[in-house]
């Protein structure tokens, strides 16, 4: 996939955002990948692999559409995640007081949720199979109903009865 100029500006922006932390906090906020392949409703996510380098991964499609506010809301806002991990520990509450704090370090509004039109941004719909069990009916993902099919059994967390695939 190809880099726009955009996506350069947010780079570059995570890396002047993880900087500043570092010169606030007086400590190494780390290095963190940076990537554009996220897909559906959500804008950002921060990821935290074991023993890896954390992982931005953003939607492009959004970033696109939404440019001004993307920059000024959730660039912060994912890199406020990778800040608040590294510096407080990974026992805290993702939106909890040490997020808001880095938030406001970062100049930006301490919100969880962003208010991007989703309608063009694509997303995977997975296909849904009926089951049953021996109080109620059930809908299984495409993915678990593949799964079934290859020996997988899941039971109903009320009966503690297996599903079975209605013949509907």
């Amino acid at each position: 996939m190809f880099e726009t100029a955009l996506q350069r500006e947010v780079e570059a922006l995570t890396q002047q955002l993880l900087a500043s932390a570092g010169a606030y906090f007086r400590q190494d906020p780390g290095q963190v990948v940076v990537k554009f392949d996220l897909t559906g409703k959500a804008a950002g996510m921060a990821l935290f692999p074991h023993r890896a380098t954390p992982v931005i991964r953003y939607n492009a499609l959004l970033l696109t559409e939404n440019r001004v506010d993307f920059l000024k809301r959730t660039v912060p806002h994912e890199v406020a995640h990778i800040v608040a991990r590294r510096l407080f520990g990974r026992r805290i509450k993702p939106h909890g007081p040490e997020w808001r704090q880095v938030m406001q370090l970062f100049g930006a509004e301490a919100s969880r949720c962003h208010n991007y039109d989703v309608s063009r941004s694509t997303r995977r719909r997975l296909q849904r199979f009926a089951y049953r069990c021996d109080c109620r009916n059930h809908e299984l993902s495409s993915i678990r109903h593949n799964r079934v099919l290859q020996g997988q059994t899941y039971l109903c967390v009320n009966c503690k009865q297996p599903l079975v695939q209605s013949c509907e």
